[in-house]
């Protein structure tokens, strides 16, 4: 399992699981600042530049159609998200 520096995942109510856990999985935990190794962010950043760098939207609505055409778009060459997303060591 992968963990980033998110707050829940340091919380003191979570470090008994992440103990209890340690038998079963594998936990990496990302250095402080890494979003070259966190993949969300580069989806994150793709979905920005595509969708909401120099647009405005009227509703919440909007956001969530165009988000939604996006996700279905991108859906469609999977080997294009692996490409643009994964890391290569």
């Amino acid at each position: 399992m992968v963990l980033d520096n998110a707050r829940i995942h340091n919380a003191k109510l979570l470090a008994s699981l992440l103990i209890e856990m340690k038998e079963r999985l594998e936990l990496f935990v990302l250095p402080p600042y890494s979003p070259q190794l966190n993949i969300v962010e580069g989806l994150w950043k793709w979905l920005k530049s595509g969708l909401i760098n120099n647009d405005f939207y009227h509703t919440v609505t909007e956001i969530r159609t165009n988000v939604q055409q996006f996700m279905e778009e991108i859906i469609k060459t999977p080997l294009a998200i692996v490409d643009r997303l994964c890391v290569r060591f």
